[in-house]
């Protein structure tokens, strides 16, 4: 009876053996590769639960996941030699399961090591293919999409698919650092240095500009005023003339008078003449030659 027993129980151990080595389970974040001796029978993608052939068929798994991969402290050259530091995100997937196990048999580790090496490449290629200022330039976008497409081309061999690929940091090695600092600084010296000449050169030109016109200027307006003036004494000179010519002894008289001004303004004055000069035709002694003045027409 005990015998019995005990078989009975054996059978029953073995049927559950059986039972718990012959399913799997398949979540949403995985799928499942079935080996059957070594080889792969199918590969299971939908989440469930599943039956294989116990001791014969093995299970792998196999990330569905999108997985990120660090690739930092890259050194890379432009194609004037200087030297970056370049820190990198790659987001991948595996895409192809079968392939994925062929080639790198199924190995994360495996598979970073050697997606990381297409990104150096890949880096190298993209940054020694551009300058300095293109670099550092605003346009990264361009250069981590000409990145990832040498990444994905490659990785697309070992069952990978490159989702993206992110540049995180671009900086000089320190080697060099000081002097492409040495450099800018002496390319902005001469910027500015630059523009302070064309200032200055501006500013003599415009001095000059300004000296020209003030000298122009001055010399039109003391020709214009010589014009005027000889003008004014013309007409004066004119009207003196007619002034004249209509009564010639009034005007000699009002000549007379403005001499006698001229010459007795300064009360210190002190003339001494002949009572018979022509100075004093118009002055004479207690009127005696007030006769020889002649009366003003009307």
């Amino acid at each position: 009876m005990t015998s019995i027993r005990n078989i009975l129980g054996a059978a029953i151990a073995a049927i559950l053996l059986v039972a718990y080595l012959s399913y799997f389970v398949v979540d949403e974040r995985q799928k499942m590769i079935v080996q059957r001796l070594g080889e792969i029978s199918r590969i299971v993608e939908a989440p469930g639960l599943y039956f294989k052939l116990p001791i014969i068929e093995t299970v792998t798994p196999i990330e569905d996941r999108i997985i990120v991969w660090e690739k930092n402290d890259s050194s890379v050259q432009d194609k004037a030699s200087q030297v970056y530091i370049v820190d990198a995100i790659t987001f991948a997937r595996i895409q192809d399961a079968r392939l994925f196990r062929e080639t790198l048999g199924a190995d994360l580790e495996q598979a970073e090591t050697r997606v990381g090496a297409l990104l150096d490449a890949a880096l190298r290629q993209t940054y020694g293919l551009r300058s300095f200022d293109e670099v550092l330039s605003s346009d990264r976008q361009t250069m981590m999409t000409e990145i990832k497409k040498k990444v994905e081309q490659e990785a697309a061999s070992l069952g990978i698919d490159i989702v993206d690929v992110r540049i995180r940091r671009t900086d000089l090695d320190g080697a060099v650092l000081q002097s492409t600092y040495e450099r800018m600084r002496s390319e902005r010296n001469a910027i500015a240095q630059q523009a302070r000449s064309t200032g200055e050169a501006f500013k003599t030109k415009m001095n000059a500009e300004t000296d020209r016109l003030f000298i122009e200027k001055t010399a039109d307006a003391r020709r214009r005023a010589e014009v005027i003036r000889g003008e004014g004494d013309a007409e004066r000179n004119r009207i003196y003339a007619e002034a004249f010519q209509q009564d010639p002894e009034f005007f000699a008289f009002y000549r007379s008078l403005q001499a006698y001004g001229k010459a007795l303004a300064n009360k210190d004055t002190t003339l001494v003449l002949n009572p018979d000069s022509e100075f004093f035709r118009y002055l004479g002694a207690d009127g005696k030659d007030r006769e020889q003045v002649p009366a003003s027409k009307d």
